[in-house]
């Protein structure tokens, strides 16, 4: 994909700053002084529109990003006499992989559907040893865009993350550099029984709040619903095949038939207990380990971050 060569870093959402100017009431009266702390909760697609800050008290403004500082790079500036800018250029360039998840790797898609791209970066040593470290995440909600800074990729990876996890085994890759494909060869290391809890647990919790939501307001989500059935079904696969198979393939139909709302609930319930009850005999009978491979994921980090000192992206 195409990009802006040291494209200017946006500030996530979850991002701590400080205003630099004034934040207004409706009635004029000053709600914030300048100085005061929020945190983003809204990101703009580019620098040119403005952020959305929830301060502490509830109250959200819109403020653009020459008006804002990172609570971090603030705390250096009034600890320093002298202001080092934050290094915070290029982050975009730095991608060593770069793949599509969502309805166009299930094999969910229609017409209308959105590209939901998702990668990891590596930032440059110097950037990554200096006092302003850099960002977990980049984040564009626009265009549907996150990237995570390596080490956090590989935390949420042995956590087994299911997010993380179709990533490595998704099948729309658009780019990759060597270590990325480094990266991509040792994806088994990350499979390990917390599949099962991991994925279970999400589900279980998130059809008990649903089945209120149906009781208090008489509907659901039903692309929820969908994705949430996908997940046990691929989490059991997982635990048989020791693989993560992101196409949902012969189950299409019947996910688009709930996707749709033309499944009564109580059947996707029932639907969803069978498949919890696969899990739970994939989960005894499985060969995966009982935690992911730690040793070899911390020595491929110690390696890329001894790699990142190149002036070439490895």
């Amino acid at each position: 994909m195409n990009r802006t060569p040291n494209r200017p870093l946006i500030f996530c959402v979850g991002t701590q700053v400080v205003a630099q100017k004034d934040v207004m009431a409706a009635n004029d009266r000053i709600a914030h002084p300048a100085g005061a702390v929020g945190v983003i909760v809204r990101s703009p697609i580019d620098r040119t529109h403005s952020y959305r800050v929830k301060f502490n008290d509830g109250v959200e403004a819109s403020i653009h990003h020459h008006q804002l500082v990172r609570l971090a790079e603030f705390k250096e500036q009034r600890g320093e006499a002298g202001h080092t800018p934050l290094m915070s250029e290029g982050l975009y360039e730095r991608l060593i992989f770069q793949c599509v998840i969502g309805s166009r790797a299930y094999g969910l898609n229609d017409a209308g559907s959105d590209t939901d791209r998702r990668g990891i970066y590596l930032p440059p040593a110097d950037l990554q040893w200096s006092l302003y470290g850099v960002p977990e995440q980049l984040e564009n909600d626009e265009t549907q865009e996150v990237y995570w800074e390596l080490q956090k990729f590989i935390v949420l990876a042995l956590k087994a993350n299911p997010n993380v996890l179709e990533c490595l085994f998704s099948p729309i890759v658009e780019r990759v550099t060597p270590l990325g494909e480094e990266l991509l060869g040792m994806r088994d290391a990350f499979l390990s029984k917390l599949v099962f809890q991991t994925y279970s647990g999400y589900v279980a919790s998130q059809f008990k709040k649903m089945q209120t939501d149906l009781r208090n307001q008489g509907r659901v989500k039903w692309k929820h619903v969908m994705h949430l059935i996908r997940l046990l079904l691929s989490g059991q696969q997982i635990l048989r095949d020791g693989v993560v198979c992101v196409d949902v393939g012969e189950h299409r139909e019947r996910l688009l038939v709930i996707k749709h709302g033309q499944m009564p609930f109580a059947e996707a319930d029932r639907w969803r207990q069978e498949l919890q009850r696969e899990f739970e005999a994939a989960f005894q009978n499985t060969a995966l380990p009982d935690r992911p491979d730690y040793e070899q994921a911390n020595t491929f980090l110690i390696a890329a971050r001894r790699r990142a000192c190149e002036d070439k992206l490895p």
